[in-house]
């Protein structure tokens, strides 16, 4: 008992001469953890952005982990989305759906607006691409959600990119480039590449679709640009494809096969790459 008395006096002692002016203050609240969930929220992104799906659930336990340690309700509800959107991409429909749903009511748990507007955001996509809802009631209901987004820019984005789809899927080319242009105005003007590469490669499906060949090509060439300054293995694979499609379904066939002959050897290259990480090399 004495002895215990002795720490609970030192502890006291301490407290009292951390207190004095000279002494520095300590900060409101601690954002380490939260960053490094941050940061690892990053790279589990960035992973399903460049099409290492695997690599990114893999990397999203750990963002997990720190999101739950910290109690953070905004960092639960993207990791959640997170993981619906890397489960989507690997055709695990209904556990995607579930993920979205978690991470929605989270959202409303924790009167998060916005990150409420933008998980409607994610399943009105998921109705769109499942055929659950008209493309019609999508785009009325996502231009709802962008209303009542202020702060989230990139959330307004994946609203506009959805409506484009919804669009496209209706025949409306011209309105769906529009759409697409929207979201590369936000994703260019803050250097996302990636996603602005994708904003390119989704105008040039809309051309394409269109009958504009040209046109489409030349959007290509821009979403190649922004996928090379980005080192993006996956969308520039992706981005060759499509013009191999293009010039294939107009009869280019030489510039067909020369495109897909790049699209395989970067797919090649980058069957290697993962292959090495898997293997720890």
């Amino acid at each position: 008992m004495r002895h215990s008395s002795i720490s609970t006096f030192i502890i006291l002692y301490i407290a009292v001469l951390c207190s004095c002016s000279s002494a520095p203050k300590r900060p409101a609240q601690i954002m380490t953890t939260r960053q490094m969930a941050e940061g690892q929220l990053l790279l589990v992104n960035t992973a399903a952005e460049q099409g290492d799906f695997s690599k990114a659930l893999a990397l999203l336990v750990e963002a997990r982990r720190l999101a739950v340690s910290t109690d953070d309700p905004s960092l639960r509800v993207r990791t959640q989305l997170a993981e619906g959107n890397i489960l989507a991409e690997l055709g695990r429909g209904e556990e995607a759906n579930a993920a979205w749903n978690k991470a929605l009511a989270e959202a409303e748990t924790s009167a998060q607006t916005e990150l409420m507007a933008l998980t409607r955001i994610y399943l009105a996509r998921n109705a769109l691409i499942t055929k659950e809802t008209t493309p019609n009631e999508v785009k009325a209901s996502v231009n709802r959600e962008i209303a009542s987004i202020k702060n989230d820019q990139l959330a307004v984005a994946l609203g506009w990119t959805v409506i484009g789809l919804a669009e496209k899927e209706i025949g409306g080319f011209s309105a769906a480039e529009a759409a697409f242009k929207k979201a590369l105005d936000i994703h260019a003007k803050d250097n996302y590449l990636e996603q602005a590469a994708y904003d390119w490669y989704l105008i040039a499906s809309a051309r394409s679709l269109s009958g504009n060949h040209d046109s489409a090509i030349s959007a290509l060439e821009t979403a190649l640009d922004f996928d090379r300054r980005a080192e993006n293995t996956f969308g520039l694979a992706s981005d060759w494809r499509l013009i191999g499609d293009i010039h294939q379904k107009f009869g280019r066939d030489a510039e067909a096969s020369a495109a897909f002959t790049r699209c395989n050897e970067i797919l090649a290259v980058l069957g290697q790459e993962r292959k090495a990480q898997t293997q720890g090399l």
